[in-house]
């Protein structure tokens, strides 16, 4: 047999009870095999029905007994007809008893590869387990359970156990249900068994793996705590992404009658000289460069190999942290888990106890992980103690990859109370809101998760799956429409949204939506002076020409802003500091009204320029805030004051005092190294300057 190969068996319940979720189950073991048939094409399938009215199985024929058990298919490597037979399974009529149904599985593998193939050997039973199990002609349930587990052991079988629990019958016997989860637990303990409970169509889905992959590890040897204190550790991946399958390139130039045309495109380079095109330079020739501005330089592989960074294998504690300190975003690639050594005791109980104490002190510890000798790379990483809930399961560690500085992206976004009051909910906005995240909750109580990441299928693959199959029958077909199950993963489940139907409208209802219509990019206003109040006439005379200034801006060209003038200084602001065609846009911003600022004050003898520097100020202030720029502001207020002392502009400190215009603390701007005490502190520096 193939190293790879695993020869699996379904044992699949097909009683009453089953029978609204057969649609389901269909689904499911058609699904495993158009996998298998496109990762693992040698592997072998059997199929096995329990809960039927007709009995087909050899024991039944050598011993008696195991009635209501059916051979479907007999384990032979999979094929596109099997998919047809799982799509179209009778609803049996009699009790279902799962320990007969697997006894018949094991039957099965035993004959067909006897002490062979240890550890590619599986069984998969899907059930309800409400039927109960028949009383064995000698001992009791629990000693045949035992027995079952032993033969699985000592023929290297895995069991998979799922069970369905979704819209229980009403006539659902208790008493029956816990005596078949405690004889399933109990063969869980006693073997490599794995049980899963599930209460939905879309957990069925993702429940039932393609093949179990024995693990292999990507390190064995010491974790250095110190150099006289180490600890035998074996570290195996806990997670990896599952993608497509590799699209190949297919040739159908190949006669149709060579039977044993392989259809595979082959491509061949050739470099060929920039001199002469038709000369074709021999790899010893080439040689790989690297861009560095407008040269290339090459760089030979000796070379390459010299600068490599070539570490010792090794795993080093560097130290200890609080578990706080690191956040759950910093974590980068897959998950790896660090077991103690099988077999060592006293690696066992050193990992017991490292593990135990980091828990209960709520610490985390710091590694340098180099996997392999050669290796061009060292890992920094976090270690996580996992304190095991089984008695036969020993503590262990989970290990996540730290970034370095060069691999973080940080992502500054301004806090909403820097917002004006009137975009900031109110309170009842605000409860509406909380009521609806509550209420749309994926895990509601007394029921399980729903789309626990262990138990929901990736969408997108399952469906370029099942198109994959229906392709091969029909290569003119078109993409069907999404599956029922896959919705529930894809779209918003229409039974929570019903259910919360109030909740949803009373937040609707505390929002009012209006559309917001398209600016015209070079509307702005003149800058005016604020007119008298106590003139009516010379108000009403000055909106009219302001109305009719802004008319005569509206009405002239769209162009970009690329300077702030002295007319709309505000406007021109905030409209070079939206532009995104340039990074640049933003410093030339703050710097233009930074010298707009000064110039102002060069005039402070009239009132109006004052507050016209006033204003800016305070538009450059919040532009600072937006754009994470605290210490541009920051250093210019500090050389703003020393001016305004220096000249004895009073008038101009208090108007700063009057608006409150103060430094940007670290509270506005995560990057200011200002503190909300020291920007206090300004405003009375400030106010005593003033006096």
């Amino acid at each position: 047999m193939a190293r790879n190969k695993e020869a699996l068996v379904l044992l699949l319940d097909v009683g009453p009870s089953m029978h609204s979720r057969l649609p389901e189950i269909e689904k499911l073991s058609s699904m495993l095999v158009q996998k298998k048939l496109i990762y693992s094409k040698s592997d072998e399938v059997g199929v096995v029905l329990f809960g039927t009215e007709d009995t087909d199985n050899e024991l039944m024929k050598e011993v008696g007994g195991y009635e209501h058990v059916v051979v479907l298919r007999h384990i032979r490597v999979v094929d596109v007809n099997i998919i047809d037979s799982l799509r179209r399974l009778p609803k049996g009529t009699a009790s279902s008893d799962f320990l007969d149904a697997i006894v018949v599985g094991m039957d099965m593998l035993i004959k067909k590869f006897g002490p062979t193939n240890k550890g590619k050997q599986r069984l998969c039973l899907i059930t309800d387990a409400l039927c109960p199990i028949k009383e064995p002609y000698e001992g009791t349930k629990e000693d045949q359970i035992d027995m079952i587990s032993a033969q699985m052991k000592s023929h290297g079988m895995r069991f998979d156990c799922i069970v369905v629990r979704e819209n229980l019958p009403g006539a659902a016997n208790q008493t029956v249900m816990d005596e078949n989860d405690l004889l399933l637990n109990r063969l869980s303990k006693k073997s490599a068994t794995k049980v899963i409970h599930v209460e939905s169509a879309t957990s069925l889905l993702g429940a039932l793996r393609t093949r179990n992959i024995s693990p292999v590890t990507i390190f064995r040897g010491d974790l250095e705590l110190s150099p006289l204190m180490k600890i035998k550790v074996w570290v195996y991946k806990k997670t990896s992404e599952e993608k497509f399958p590799t699209l190949k390139q297919y040739s159908d130039k190949a006669p149709s009658t060579d039977r044993f045309a392989t259809h595979e495109v082959k491509v061949d380079i050739e470099y060929k000289s920039v001199q002469d095109t038709e000369k074709v330079v021999p790899p010893e020739q080439r040689i790989k460069g690297y861009r560095y501005g407008p040269q290339v330089v090459p760089i030979s592989s000796a070379e390459w190999e010299a600068v490599k960074f070539k570490p010792e294998k090794s795993v080093k504690l560097l130290g200890f942290t609080d578990a706080s300190n690191i956040m759950r975003h910093y974590y980068m690639k897959d998950v790896n888990v660090f077991i103690p050594e099988p077999g060592n005791t006293k690696a066992i109980l050193a990992v017991s106890s490292l593990a135990r104490a980091m828990k209960e002190m709520n610490k985390v510890a710091i590694l340098r992980c180099v996997w392999r000798q050669g290796q061009g790379n060292v890992v920094i990483g976090v270690l996580t103690p996992n304190l095991s809930t089984l008695e036969n399961v020993p503590d262990s560690f989970y290990f996540n990859v730290l970034p370095f500085a060069e691999d973080v992206r940080e992502f500054q976004f301004p806090s909403f109370s820097d917002l004006p009051l009137s975009w900031q909910p109110n309170e009842r906005q605000q409860e509406a809101a909380d009521k609806l995240v509550m209420m749309l909750d994926l895990m509601p109580s007394g029921r399980e998760e729903v789309l626990q990441p262990d138990l929901t299928p990736n969408p997108v693959l399952e469906r370029f799956y099942r198109f994959l199959e229906l392709k091969s029958k029909h290569p003119d077909a078109d993409v069907p429409p999404i599956d029922r199950t896959l919705k529930r993963i894809t779209e918003p489940d229409p039974e929570l949204l019903s259910q919360n139907k109030s909740v949803i409208d009373d937040f609707l209802n505390q929002f009012e939506l209006k559309e917001n219509p398209k600016k015209n990019k070079s509307s702005r206003r003149l800058w005016r002076e604020k007119p008298s109040a106590s003139n009516e006439e010379e108000v009403a005379e000055n909106d009219v020409s302001d109305r009719q200034s802004n008319n005569l801006i509206t009405n002239s060209s769209s162009t970009k802003v690329e300077k702030i003038g002295n007319l709309t200084p505000v406007q021109d602001f905030e409209a070079m500091m939206q532009r995104r065609d340039s990074p640049e846009w933003v410093s030339k911003a703050i710097r233009d009204m930074k010298i707009l600022i000064l110039n102002l004050l060069e005039t402070s003898s009239e009132r109006s320029n004052c507050e016209m520097a006033i204003e800016c100020l305070g538009v450059l202030r919040r532009g600072c805030i937006l754009e994470q720029e605290p210490k541009e502001f920051n250093q210019f207020m500090q050389m703003l004051y020393k001016t305004c002392k220096d000249r004895n502009l009073n008038h101009f400190l208090e108007l700063l005092l009057s608006k409150q215009i103060t430094l940007i603390s670290k509270e506005e701007a995560i990057d200011s190294d200002v503190s909300d005490d020291d920007a206090k502190k300004f405003l009375v520096k400030i106010e005593v300057t003033s006096q």
